[in-house]
């Protein structure tokens, strides 16, 4: 931490994602300025605190530090696309759909090749560990456990990308766990994962376990499909949601009443 001013860690991270959320919305429009004058009295912290926002900001390419100008937002193409709060910031962002279909892509040419890769390179003991993962997938999963699952979920793709033999992927194993996180948080995972998403992480655990390596990749492919149709259909519901009235019962009064 470069400074010792009480309270900073938490009151920066804050502004800072809120200022973030701004530019990945275009709210705080590419090429405009603010001043660091500007962030303190419109949140009311002190010069430190928003110099500690303005370096996070800068360290994620969101903006550029002008003499004379101040913080200038910056376009998509100067950010840090991996990082995982970045990351977590465009989750939280009008722009999700965008971010989660870039990494399902992302997913989709890495996940393959690690499964692959554990199958050949990993011990005996890492390729064994994913099939109890694989279990209590299943059994959180049907039981409707979401935040137990996501758990189970997690360490079994680390477990894949960190004992690949690929010190790239396994720096990757981060991101995922944003990502995992962030469906559940926002609600884009269905009540219950689907059947084919059980089965297909009890796949991938069992082609590793036998160190078939064509075997594990093709059923990480068929995962990947999964999660990119599970987004589509809890987003078409969660639209459907939004756009139905809501209906209340008003006392003495039949039927219910639907209101807009």
């Amino acid at each position: 931490m470069s400074t010792t001013e009480p309270g900073i860690p938490l009151r920066h991270h804050g502004i800072a994602r809120e200022l973030g959320i701004e530019i990945i919305d275009g709210a705080w429009a590419v090429g405009h300025c603010r001043t660091l004058e500007e962030i303190q009295s419109g949140f009311n912290v002190s010069r430190t605190v928003a110099r500690e926002v303005s370096r996070q900001l800068e360290a994620m390419g969101l903006v550029r530090t002008r003499r004379r100008l101040g913080l200038v937002a910056q376009p998509i193409s100067e950010w840090t696309a991996l990082d995982p709060t970045l990351i977590d910031w465009r989750l939280h962002s009008s722009q999700r759909e965008d971010q989660i279909y870039s990494l399902t892509q992302l997913r989709l040419a890495v996940e393959p090749a690690a499964a692959e890769s554990a199958a050949r390179f990993a011990t005996i003991h890492t390729r064994a560990s994913l099939l109890p993962l694989a279990f209590e997938m299943r059994r959180t999963g049907e039981a409707g456990e979401l935040f137990e699952f996501l758990k189970y979920d997690i360490e079994f793709h680390a477990t894949l990308l960190k004992n690949c033999g690929n010190e790239l992927f396994a720096s990757l194993s981060g991101l995922v766990a944003v990502v995992l996180e962030g469906r559940t948080g926002q609600g884009l995972m269905p009540l219950q994962p689907k059947p084919e998403a059980l089965d297909g992480h009890e796949a991938v655990a069992e082609a590793v376990f036998r160190g078939d390596p064509a075997g594990a990749r093709a059923a990480m492919e068929g995962i990947l499909q999964e999660v990119r149709e599970a987004f589509w259909e809890a987003e078409e519901a969660r639209i459907a949601r939004a756009a139905s009235p809501r209906v209340e019962k008003i006392p003495g009064d039949t039927p219910l009443r639907a209101r807009g």
